[in-house]
């Protein structure tokens, strides 16, 4: 990689202060980079750190000035502004070429569209259909009556289930399963009897999806995903769950059955979320939450049980002194016996004594 600032600079539409005709060869983290180096500040808690970085230049958003000796490329965005020169020098995406490997099973009734791959050991069951340039990874299982849209990426080891239907442009890591039965008994007796789970799943357009994921198919109708939502690793989404659009599920969340989530909502990582209840439009759900109610729309929770940032933070903060409450009351309570016991000598009977 050599490219000068200013070239950078016209990738991303940035603003330069500094010198435009430093040569970058390498991209790094703010606190890793040397000289030579271009890195980027996506996060404010980290601008102390551009008096110490030993990058040549680093991108920020446009209403950061000062800097030390690094030169700075203003932009709206920094964090996407530093993927597209990744995009632009990093190193050549692999391309699978089309194809059914001779090894990949297909079954009758299948419709594949063009430039499509299906890589060694995946299995096609019947009637599935897949959209044009489509990658199916190796070891990959379509079940019966599936639906892939065009320009999907499935990694190797993804299960979509049976009469699945996943949109356009969807990615999905490997060790994904779509599709598996809700978690569903009606207990008699002691005895857990299996309740059938005859719905679906419906992933919208542009969606991708993380390692390890587990989106359950509906007990009726279908759980949804919308388009646009961005799922990360080890996420457990229930029956009949909806997530609206541009939704951001971070790692270990778990979303229980018929919850309704709305769009472009953020779900911190580890945040737990009880069934049917309704998340509304824009709210922000801290990581390790406990979502015991309603949220309504535009609002940020946090804590167990999920209450209002504000109100939260000043629950914390009387958690935090309890221990210094508990010994003050301790001191009041020995002060308190202490008068009592003076009050009890003060006023006790005098003795009388035969002469």
């Amino acid at each position: 990689m050599k490219l000068t600032v200013k070239q950078i600079a016209d990738i991303v539409d940035g603003t330069i202060i500094g010198n435009p005709d430093l040569v970058i060869q390498d991209l790094s983290g703010i606190k890793e980079a040397r000289k030579g180096d271009l890195t980027f500040i996506a996060n404010r808690k980290y601008l102390a750190l551009l008096k110490s970085t030993k990058a040549s230049a680093v991108i920020v958003s446009r209403d950061i000035t000062n800097t030390a000796d690094a030169t700075l490329i203003q932009v709206d965005n920094p964090s996407l502004a530093f993927a597209k020169i990744m995009a632009c020098v990093g190193p050549e995406p692999i391309v699978f070429p089309p194809g059914i490997h001779p090894t990949a099973i297909i079954g009758k009734n299948v419709r594949i569209g063009r430039e499509v791959s299906v890589r060694p050991y995946a299995v096609v069951e019947d009637h599935v259909e897949i959209g044009d340039r489509t990658v199916i990874g190796a070891g990959c299982y379509i079940g019966h009556y599936t639906t892939i849209g065009s320009d999907c990426f499935l990694w190797p080891h993804v299960v979509i289930r049976e009469r699945i239907t996943v949109g356009n442009k969807v990615i999905i890591h490997s060790g994904t399963c779509i599709g598996g039965d809700g978690f569903g008994f009606a207990t008699v007796k002691g005895v857990h009897h299996k309740i059938p789970q005859i719905g679906t799943v419906v992933i919208g357009n542009d969606v991708e999806i993380g390692s390890n994921v587990t989106i359950d198919r509906a007990r009726f109708n279908s759980t949804y995903i919308g388009n646009g939502v961005k799922i990360d690793n080890l996420v457990q989404i229930a029956h009949n769950v909806y997530i609206g659009d541009n939704t951001i599920v971070v790692a270990q969340v778990g979303i229980s059955g018929s919850t309704i989530i709305g769009k472009n909502v953020v779900i911190a990582g580890q945040a737990g979320i009880i069934g049917h209840i309704a998340v509304g439009d824009n709210a922000v759900i801290g990581g390790k939450a406990g979502v015991t109610k309603d949220i309504p729309p535009d609002t940020v929770v946090t804590g167990f049980p999920a209450r209002e940032k504000w109100e939260d933070m000043r629950f914390q903060a009387y958690l935090r002194k309890q221990p210094e409450i508990l010994e003050r009351l301790k001191a009041l309570e020995a002060h308190v016996r202490e008068l009592d016991e003076r009050i009890a000598t003060q006023h006790a009977p005098a003795k009388k004594y035969r002469q």
